[in-house]
């Protein structure tokens, strides 16, 4: 039995108060790929190599980097053995940094409402996997490793674009993005491993599996605000 065939009406309720609780208690959900005003004016005005400040933005970008962390929960959320963890954690670093470093290197842009809206879209089909959706729907189990690395792909693509409109001084440009994306890999696994300390605290408890259901719909739903709220972006720039 899959947990998409638990009753949802029971659950319903909760779905919606664990939803409201992490867009309540997480600011600016929404915008994910935000970055503070003194840390845009420090990367637009910086000249020249600048090793630890960029590792320090990368590490902050991604502790706060809320999409990024729903879909490293969702990755993890039903991973016990930490080999396991360690090989899903290392295809979304390795897709993550490629296209980071290629984005910006290469100068791609992206339109970063569509990006954000698939980022969006990475966390709702991790949530419906964990909920064995795709297996209840169409009687198939996507690849999740592959699916892993290739949402890893956009993830990079989403912050590449925002490092583009910065216009970062071409003075130490491979260094600062070396820096940043090793700040990037050491704040995931900081935000990993307080993840990872919470959910085997919560593994051991009675409720988890009670409760698995409802916080996968909370993930989901969250990935939906990510999308919407994204999408309603695009539509009112092409209107104005």
């Amino acid at each position: 039995m899959t947990l998409v065939s638990m009753g949802f009406r029971s659950r319903a309720g909760r779905a919606l108060g664990w939803c409201v609780t992490l867009l309540l208690g997480v600011p600016s959900i929404a915008s994910a790929h935000g970055v503070t005003a003194g840390d845009k004016g420090y990367i637009q005005e910086t000249f020249g190599t600048r090793i630890i400040p960029f590792m320090y933005l990368g590490a902050k970008h991604m502790v706060t980097g809320y999409d990024h962390l729903l879909f490293l929960l969702g990755v993890i959320f039903f991973l016990y053995r930490l080999k396991d963890i360690g090989v899903y954690v290392t295809l979304f670093a390795l897709g993550h940094s490629i296209t980071l470093l290629l984005g910006v290197l290469s100068g791609i842009h992206v339109n970063a409402f569509i990006i954000d809206a698939i980022i969006g879209a990475s966390v709702v089909y991790k949530a419906l996997d964990n909920l064995g959706a795709y297996r209840r729907w169409f009687g198939v189990q996507p690849n999740t490793k592959a699916a892993t690395m290739i949402f890893g792909l956009f993830h990079g693509f989403g912050l590449a674009t925002k490092l583009l409109d910065f216009e970062m001084s071409p003075e130490g440009l491979l260094a600062n993005l070396l820096a940043f994306n090793v700040g990037v890999e050491i704040g995931q696994l900081l935000a990993l491993s307080t993840i990872l300390i919470a959910m085997g605290y919560w593994r051991r408890s009675p409720s988890f599996m009670r409760h698995a259901y409802t916080a996968n719909v909370a993930i989901m739903t969250a990935g939906f605000v990510l999308i919407g709220y994204q999408l309603a972006g695009l539509v009112l720039i092409d209107l104005v």
